[in-house]
């Protein structure tokens, strides 16, 4: 199998230079590009003088990770794409694990590795733990990870097991159904997309997997992190684009619901003295009635729904029923 590891990097020298080695290291069965989007500061010139092997592809705009990703890969030719966070250390041997799943499995599209937390490694990651999940009103969570909980690695998910979404922070999947896709959907720009491509795979019928032996340690909000208002705006909206467009059944009843669980997100906020993260969910519903007729035109094009997400609200299991790991769900 020919494996492309893609870095996407936008003004990330410094991260670059932090945990690029491992890479180099640790992935002598793939080749390594950089992905730059229009970064301004001295990234591509370190790469060059430093890694002048690595191989860099010069997108012409900052189009975040969807628009990023989609760029990129078109000038790259590869059976297996992996689009790899530059603020991942990743491990020895965390490849052959991943492609022999691959190579086994003709029906999985879509790997994710365990992620591990790099300032405290004994600790799962926020961003995709061990493998994601959804619940019925598009809240995502995680094996190791509901909310703002996460769980102490005591090696609980070093199984291969079957997820609903696999984290973007280090994403495989098959270059055919990469394309069969037509990518990432750009108009998310950054955060959510990977849930929706990989609900937009379970509806073709494949499969999406974690793969325990295989690990990595994720920095996490390198780029955008969680102070950052943009970064719940996005979510917010991004989420509602996510549910819109994929889930089975009556929508807009599910909608409503969730734009009320929305509202109590967005007092809570408020209630924190975090007042601009409550004019950030305000917007994120915004964005989302301006894309509406867009996504619902989506949604018409989607065969084959699925109904594959946990029946009962995350947020009433965990804040209500103290349900705040994996396991207790």
């Amino acid at each position: 199998m020919k494996i492309a590891i893609v870095i996407l990097n936008w003004n990330g020298k410094k991260l670059l230079e932090q945990f690029l080695p491992s890479v180099i290291e640790y992935s002598k069965e793939a080749t390594i590009y950089i992905a730059d989007n229009a970064s301004t500061d001295d990234s591509i010139s370190f790469l060059k003088a430093t890694y002048p092997s690595i191989k860099i592809i010069h997108n012409k705009e900052n189009g975040g990770y969807a628009k990023g990703y989609n760029e990129a890969l078109k000038e790259i030719k590869a059976d297996l794409f992996c689009l790899l966070n530059s603020d991942v250390e990743v491990t020895k041997n965390w490849l052959p694990p991943i492609i022999d799943t691959f190579k086994k499995e003709v029906n999985t599209a879509i790997i994710q590795p365990k992620i591990l937390d790099y300032k405290k490694k004994d600790y799962f990651e926020y961003a995709g733990a061990a493998g994601g999940f959804i619940d019925k009103y598009g809240y995502p969570y995680c094996r190791g990870r509901i909310f703002n909980t996460i769980e102490k690695d005591s090696g609980q998910y070093n199984d291969n097991s079957e997820i609903f979404w696999a984290s973007g922070a280090c994403f495989f999947i098959r270059s055919t159904v990469f394309y069969q896709l037509n990518g990432l959907d750009e108009y998310f720009f950054a955060h959510m997309e990977e849930i929706d491509i990989c609900w937009r795979t379970r509806n073709l019928g494949y499969t999406i997997k974690h793969i325990g032996k295989s690990e990595v340690y994720h920095v996490g909000g390198a780029t955008l992190n969680s102070t950052n208002p943009k970064k719940t705006y996005l979510n917010f909206r991004n989420s509602l684009f996510t549910l819109t467009k994929n889930a089975k059944g009556l929508l807009f009843p599910l909608i409503f619901v969730r734009l009320i669980l929305d509202g109590i997100a967005g007092i809570k906020f408020f209630l924190e003295l975090k007042p601009k993260h409550t004019i950030a969910v305000i917007k994120g519903h915004f964005g989302f009635y301006y894309n509406l007729r867009r996504l619902l035109k989506q949604r018409k094009s989607t065969r084959n729904k699925i109904k594959y997400y946990q029946k009962t609200s995350i947020v009433f299991d965990y804040f209500v029923n103290n349900k705040t790991n994996y396991k207790s769900l």
